[in-house]
């Protein structure tokens, strides 16, 4: 393989510690891989002094793969490609074993003893209440965040708002649990990990003397704790090589410390920094743009990415009015293709899969969603729609009245719920409310408006029931009131609804309605088997991946960048803008030849703003 000059140099260096820097493109994990064959061919390393270190699993057997394909058997011992979790419970195991600990891991969601179930029971002890799956995904994320970012329950929701209630004694009893039976997550491999190196001086010595040379992949991704763990590890000889692209740290929200990189020099004395800037995926146009675009970050080492690539065509930005103009223009766009696994759709949010979805699959378009992971099938407020159109259907269904009573116009009581529950009747809910003693006139015609609605409702199809939902029931009424202690924002729960509609407007009745969900549920959980489609991806997902032809939809001010990265921008930090920033500019250099970004001008019937970076990219032209 020919290599560059830029990735000669990072490949020859052996002793002492080095960062190397490589833009998009560059071959980093190339780099990686020839500096172990390096060390081992040229320079008489034992592969089992060589502990290689990437940020997934999947990085981890594709560096291995790679690795064996260029090398083959160059010994007959292993070369240890590994993640640092990986590395991390193989080092407690040990101590474990040593020490007559047992240790059992609760991240099987499969298994009833697991840390789902455990943090289920846990907030439902403190809060008296259920916890939904939204909650509770954003509850483990923000436990992971404090873990590797070593720092303090209290500290974080100083910082944060977690939109969880009792949080810091959720996390305290969580622990608590965890500690009397020697449970263990994923992120406790990290804290018990680094423990067991600074009080085991056996087995750090043991550790140290294995693993002589330290390589790190993917420098960027690594979190507070994890630099602490690579650090003691490495020491006193610093033989360390870190392979990253600090413009490219976009998981912040997992407690990764860009932050680490820039102190690099200061951390490891005597160091050296190798630049490789040159980018051999995308065309010229494209490179140019995402140079000057990220830039614009200040929070960064200064790189300059080039290439030898030639100009195809400028970065389009494309402004239709609406959601469904931009799945129109986006169908028209893939009609005129034969080969579809060479473009990719990428998005900010997860959610925003499912209004393609749907018209890739209406317009016969295959597609791999790279993203499994969408709530929105399970979502409550589908639940509760579904509440409203069965009680339309049969005004005798006390348990779908039971769910939404208030949740709706009507002023109706628990007391009085209790007391129709109570009644042996076969009527309708609205007649046993009517009959309840003392019920005044205020309340009556209240009642009498309910049933009538309920009647118009029964005659509706699906999309017209929604919107009538939404605005004569007074539903969204509802969503706005409580979003805050729902944990949601109104805009997120309004998108819910409005793919909801954009799903509705294509299918006849309730039982289609119900059909189509499920039917599209089906076809995202089995699109992992179609690779020969479109490729449809979080921004996230699609890092480390490249494309031919990049479509970024959805970019929308408060979207991207999102409200949250906005707000900390206004009173003052700028970290969390620049990290939506990096994002963005991860998703223009997925792009090989075409890059077009997609906004809108409307979102749930609402003006928008075009996202700030769409602004930002049209300055540069």
């Amino acid at each position: 393989m020919n290599l560059s000059k830029e990735q000669q140099k990072a490949i020859n260096h052996i002793n002492g510690p080095a960062l190397v820097l490589a833009v998009p493109g560059a071959g980093k994990t190339t780099v990686l891989i020839h500096r172990t064959g390096n060390l081992i061919l040229n320079y008489g390393i034992s592969p089992e002094n060589i502990l290689s270190i990437t940020f997934s699993r999947a990085s981890a057997m594709d560096m291995k793969s790679r690795f064996n394909k260029v090398y083959g058997d160059i010994s007959n011992i292993p070369v240890h490609f590994s993640t640092i979790h990986s590395f991390s419970f193989g080092l407690i195991r040990e101590y474990a074993y040593k020490n007559r600990i047992f240790y059992t891991l609760i991240e099987d969601g499969k298994k009833e003893l697991n840390k789902y179930n455990i943090l289920k029971r846990i907030y439902y002890s403190i809060n008296k209440d259920y916890i939904n799956d939204e909650k509770l995904e954003n509850l483990i994320n923000s436990i992971g965040y404090i873990k590797n970012m070593q720092i303090s329950p209290e500290k974080f929701v100083k910082k944060f708002d977690a939109n969880i209630k009792n949080f810091v004694d959720i996390y305290k009893a969580y622990e608590e649990y965890k500690k009397n039976h020697n449970l263990i997550d994923f992120d406790d491999m990290l804290t018990i990990a680094l423990e067991i190196l600074n009080k085991d001086s056996y087995l750090l010595n043991k550790y140290r003397n294995r693993y002589k040379y330290i390589q790190v992949d993917e420098g960027q991704d690594t979190s507070k704790i994890q630099i602490e763990i690579i650090k003691i590890l490495s020491s006193p000889k610093n033989n360390l090589f870190i392979v990253a692209d600090d413009d490219q740290s976009i998981y912040g929200f997992r407690g990764a410390y860009p932050k680490g990189l820039l102190d690099f020099n200061s951390t490891y004395k005597n160091s050296k920094v190798y630049y490789m800037e040159e980018n051999y995926r995308s065309s010229k146009n494209i490179v140019s743009i995402c140079n000057k675009f990220i830039k614009q970050n200040t929070l960064r080492y200064d790189k300059n990415i080039s290439t030898k690539n030639q100009f195809i065509e400028p970065v389009n930005i494309i402004k239709v009015n609406n959601l469904v103009e931009q799945y129109e223009f986006l169908i028209n766009e893939l009609k005129r293709k034969e080969n579809y696994q060479d473009s990719a759709i990428l998005y900010r949010n997860n959610i925003s899969a499912i209004g393609l979805i749907e018209y890739l699959e209406r317009n016969n378009i295959p597609f791999y969603m790279k993203d499994m992971k969408i709530n929105f099938f399970n979502h409550w407020i589908i639940g509760d729609l579904f509440a409203f159109f069965s009680l339309a259907n049969d005004v005798r269904d006390i348990y779908s009245f039971e769910r939404i009573y208030y949740k709706m116009k009507g002023f109706i009581s628990k007391k009085q719920l209790y007391y129709i529950k109570t009644m042996n009747s076969n009527s309708s809910v609205f007649d046993r409310l009517l009959n309840l003693p003392g019920l005044n006139e205020f309340y009556r015609k209240n009642i009498l408006d309910l049933k009538l609605c309920f009647k118009k409702l029964s005659k509706m199809k699906p999309y017209d029931g929604i919107a009538f939902i939404e605005k004569e029931l007074e539903y969204k009424d509802y969503l706005r009131e409580s979003c805050i202690k729902l944990g949601s924002t109104l805009d997120s729960l309004e998108t819910i609804l409005y793919y909801l509609k954009i799903i509705a407007s294509n299918v006849e009745d309730l039982k289609e309605f119900k059909g189509r969900l499920k039917y599209l549920e089906y076809l995202s959980l089995q699109s992992k088997n179609n690779k020969s489609g479109i490729t449809l991806s979080t921004i996230h997902s699609a890092k480390g991946l490249e494309f031919e032809i990049v479509y970024i939809v959805d970019l929308v001010e408060g979207d991207f960048p999102n409200t949250t990265s906005i707000d900390e921008f206004n009173h003052g930090n700028i970290e969390i803008l620049e990290e939506e920033r990096r994002l963005f500019y991860v998703g223009m250099t997925r792009a090989k030849e075409s890059l077009n970004l997609i906004t809108i001008s409307n979102k749930n019937n609402k003006k928008v703003q075009n996202s700030r970076f769409l602004s930002e990219i049209e300055n540069l032209f």
